[in-house]
């Protein structure tokens, strides 16, 4: 089996392809080559199997040709300009979330000879927009507030499409925010859901730019890489028309968040946190969906966190070996 990860290089997709590497197999398949690609060099790991690794800007002509080449069985496309950098820079946005996506999805249709890989894309709950019910459920309109969301929104619908033509077999799954996310922020709108956990547990001040009251969705790193291990081995036969699945995810106020660091972390930690309102980060905020209902995703094998402890106690685990901080 060969397959091919888009956005290698980022944090989801440095994770899988670790996962990847780690389980050997893809849905019951030997993996006999992997592919990784990004517009910065993916870092090669050590496999048991074949690695690539591509560096170009899949938005290119002829890019997209090029990385389906090779025929890749299961294509995981997560690159994306993330939600601030796609609304900040609106052509940059267009040019890689939509033209990249389309230019991707016809290098696929072209290929011929019968090709028909699974495609899985990762798409966000920022295809929603207010105003929103209590929890939003699966019949709920696509209606974004942001050009990130627009342009999510527009490859879920090509998604479907070119799946009902038989050009793959393409499954969409929308990610809640992932917290806690390693490393240094991005500039995702909502990265500072991560910070506010991250910084203080790594000894560091964070800023809160949102009241406490803010409420948001979250699953962890680890949680996204199950959502895209799942969303490229399912039957798509359960699926049906409707490709794009809104993943399970944890419910939370920012004032939680910070009740779930103290509980496991201690008031040292937290008083790391300062509050300094960003009136355009709240802006943003207050067009963000907060509670799902993801029963379809649910009833179809996709799991998640059950609290935001448990997602706190991942970010542990996984990022500093289990070891706490000095409480």
């Amino acid at each position: 089996m060969q397959v091919l990860i888009l956005g290698a290089a980022g944090m989801v997709g440095r994770k899988l392809t670790e996962r990847l590497v780690q389980d050997r197999h893809l849905g019951g398949r030997e993996i006999t080559h992997l592919v990784l690609h990004d517009v910065v060099e993916p870092e090669r790991p050590e496999a048991p199997f074949a690695v690539d690794t591509l560096t170009s800007d899949f938005s290119m002509p002829g890019q997209a040709e090029r990385l389906v080449a090779g025929r890749p069985d299961a294509i995981f496309h997560l690159a994306a300009i993330v939600s601030g950098e796609a609304e900040s820079d609106l052509e940059k946005g267009y040019r890689i979330n939509l033209d990249g996506t389309r230019f991707l999805f016809d290098a696929i249709r072209h290929a011929g000879g019968g090709y028909r890989p699974r495609l899985v894309f990762t798409s966000s709950i920022a295809v929603f927009g207010a105003p929103f019910p209590e929890a939003i459920g699966d019949e709920f309109f696509l209606t974004p507030l942001t050009s990130y969301g627009t342009q999510k929104a527009i490859g879920e619908l090509l998604l479907a499409d070119y799946s009902r033509r038989g050009f793959f077999d393409g499954i969409g799954i929308r990610l809640p925010t992932i917290c806690v996310r390693p490393g240094k922020p991005n500039k995702a709108a909502s990265g500072f859901f991560s910070g506010i956990i991250r910084e203080p547990l790594n000894g560091q001040e964070a800023i809160l730019p949102v009241p406490v009251d803010v409420r948001h969705s979250h699953a962890s790193p680890r949680s996204a890489v199950n959502f895209l291990i799942h969303a490229a081995t399912l039957d798509l036969s359960q699926v049906g028309p409707r490709r794009s699945l809104t993943m399970p995810s944890v419910s939370v106020t920012v004032a939680e968040q910070i009740d779930a660091l103290r509980r496991i972390a201690g008031d040292r930690c937290v008083a790391r946190i300062r509050q300094e309102i960003d009136p355009t980060i709240v802006r943003f905020v207050e067009g963000w969906p907060r509670r799902f209902d993801a029963r379809r995703a649910e009833e179809l094998g996709f799991q998640a966190e059950k609290s935001f402890d448990e997602i706190i106690s991942v970010y542990i685990e996984d990022e500093l070996g289990g070891n706490l901080p000095d409480r």
